[in-house]
């Protein structure tokens, strides 16, 4: 039994990870679509064509019995596609405006994301349905992803570049103060630690990925027998570079070529 998690490059991984404690007895195939890496800057027609081609081959082959889309700019687009074409759960990312929400003291949160899910129509239902008593920011950061990226494979980052990037999640409104950043990208999650350092004050940073893993466990069967299997990752966009490699296989992936 596999479960396909996706994401356009290795920040899903944060997703995969906690999938992993949750469901140990289900074999995990990652696919880091590097072909659309940063994704965030598709043209929404072309982005849908090339998910919906990549996900019929990657279900021939695999034979899976869930997809995860471990991504909120391809979940803000592919969803209703996916749902459409194959009869087996398909769990998407969206922003945790919702929770934010609801855990706000000040009324103040703010949406970091890529460009491509703060443009799309619907994180802003999500706004409006979920966040219109409080005031939302959204701020497209157009290089975090591949900050976090560099960050993972190699433990270095440019810290002036993630604090140019975060400045406009912070508000301070008649002394009412950002305090909740939600992470609309499963890149983010992998520098919450340097934001810490670098926010001009302390704010909760929240990270989907338990949720996700929690609410596709809810669309499962009831646990089977854990078998060892090996889980794989799958690399579109030519071959990856070395450290590419070892940074999947530290995650206990072996690489499909």
């Amino acid at each position: 039994m596999s479960i396909l998690v996706y994401d356009s490059g290795i920040g899903g991984l944060s997703v995969l990870r906690e999938a992993r404690i949750l469901m140990p007895e289900f074999r995990f195939v990652y696919v880091a679509d590097g072909a659309v890496f940063p994704i965030g800057r598709w043209e929404e027609g072309a982005l849908i064509d090339h998910l919906i081609e990549l996900f019929e081959g990657l279900a021939e082959r695999h034979n899976p019995q869930m997809i995860i889309i471990a991504c909120n700019t391809a979940s803000t687009l592919i969803l209703p596609h996916l749902r459409e074409r194959f009869d087996m759960p398909v769990v998407g990312t969206v922003p945790a405006i919702k929770l934010a929400a609801e855990v706000t003291s000040s009324g103040q949160i703010s949406v970091l994301a890529t460009p491509g899910t703060v443009q799309r129509d619907y994180t802003r239902s999500l706004i409006s349905e979920f966040a219109s008593r409080v005031n939302v920011r959204l701020v497209g950061a157009e290089r975090m992803a591949e900050l976090a990226e560099g960050f993972m494979m190699t433990g270095q980052v440019d810290k002036d570049a993630v604090a140019s990037e975060i400045e406009e999640c912070f508000v301070d409104r008649l002394g009412a103060r950002t305090d909740v950043v939600v992470l609309a990208c499963t890149h983010y999650p992998f520098l919450t630690n340097v934001f810490r350092r670098l926010a001009p004050w302390p704010v909760d940073w929240l990270n989907p990925a338990e949720a996700i893993a929690r609410h596709a466990k809810s669309l499962l069967p009831a646990d089977g027998e854990v078998t060892v299997v090996q889980d794989i990752a799958e690399f579109t966009g030519g071959a990856p570079k070395p450290e590419m490699r070892r940074l999947l296989s530290g995650f206990g992936l072996e690489l499909v070529d």
